[in-house]
């Protein structure tokens, strides 16, 4: 994982994004941190280890792994989060609560994993991605599942900007985009996990063709932010008695919102143009 600069309150959102490329051991000692986060800042590298039942060489891997350069700078991290608003652990959704209690616990949990993906969310990948898409003049994006409905959005906002956007949810017909790309396109992947086996091979297909591939997901060291020539990252929540990407899908879609708007503000006067053009068409259709 490469090195995040902001290290200051960025530890829980690292770990719940890259737990699942933990080895069983790291999960062990991820776990009792995002457990224990008040206990362990006051704990000492060899405590943490004893108290998840790891050895400190374990301890230290998953500190490494995490982005961070040792125990005392994901510690320092891991204060910055526990002295934030936010819960340090998300209350999951019971079938005993009421109505008023789920509603609740439901937009809690979407407002810390958009304040969670502030933290993790790289600034110079999302000004690069943003460089990328006002350069180019087609952009094609991957998607499937839930994550086809980020994939339209995409499609529907930027092509108000004057380019050529299509987004494919069918595989077969990603590989064939993905074949006949050309120098200057962008495409976009979107996946929750970042492990869908039709995008991943999309996207290669894509690094073949010398195009400029921008991943959105969920989790760090997913296989497709590997592959991805830029990836961004956003971290949603899931709770019990929801779809798996629930969350994940709507900090995907606040992602989304971030490169429309800063697009929009590097080419104001021509984008501009183009939007009063579409909507001076839409209003003809209206009654």
């Amino acid at each position: 994982m490469e090195r995040i600069e902001n290290t200051l309150t960025s530890c829980l959102p690292r770990i719940r994004s890259g737990f699942n490329d933990l080895t069983k051991t790291e999960q062990k000692t991820a776990t009792y941190i995002l457990e224990n986060p008040s206990e362990v800042i006051h704990m000492t590298i060899t405590e943490l280890a004893e108290a998840a039942q790891n050895a400190e060489a374990t301890v230290f891997r998953l500190c490494k792994k995490l982005g961070f350069s040792g125990y005392q700078e994901l510690k320092i991290a891991l204060a910055g989060d526990l002295y934030s608003p936010l819960e340090s652990v998300y209350k999951e959704v019971d079938p005993v609560d009421s109505i008023g209690t789920m509603i609740g616990k439901i937009f809690n949990g979407i407002n810390e994993g958009l304040q969670d993906t502030i933290k993790i969310l790289d600034e110079e990948a999302v000004e690069k991605a943003i460089k990328a898409i006002i350069s180019t003049k087609r952009i094609y994006v991957y998607a499937s599942g839930g994550s086809a409905v980020v994939a339209t959005d995409i499609e529907h906002r930027f092509m108000r900007f004057g380019i050529s956007v299509r987004a494919y949810s069918d595989p077969h017909l990603q590989i064939a985009s993905a074949t006949l790309l050309e120098p200057g396109d962008v495409v976009i992947a979107v996946s929750h996990t970042g492990s869908n086996r039709d995008i991943l091979d999309a996207v290669k297909m894509a690094n073949n063709n010398q195009i400029t591939t921008i991943a959105i997901t969920s989790y760090m060291r997913s296989p497709l932010s590997q592959l991805a020539s830029i990836a961004l990252h956003g971290m949603g929540r899931e709770i019990t008695y929801r779809s798996e990407a629930m969350a994940s899908r709507l900090i995907h879609l606040a992602i989304v919102d971030v490169l429309y708007i800063g697009s929009l503000l590097r080419q104001q006067d021509k984008i501009i143009e183009n939007m009063n053009k579409v909507r001076k068409a839409i209003a003809k259709r209206k009654m």
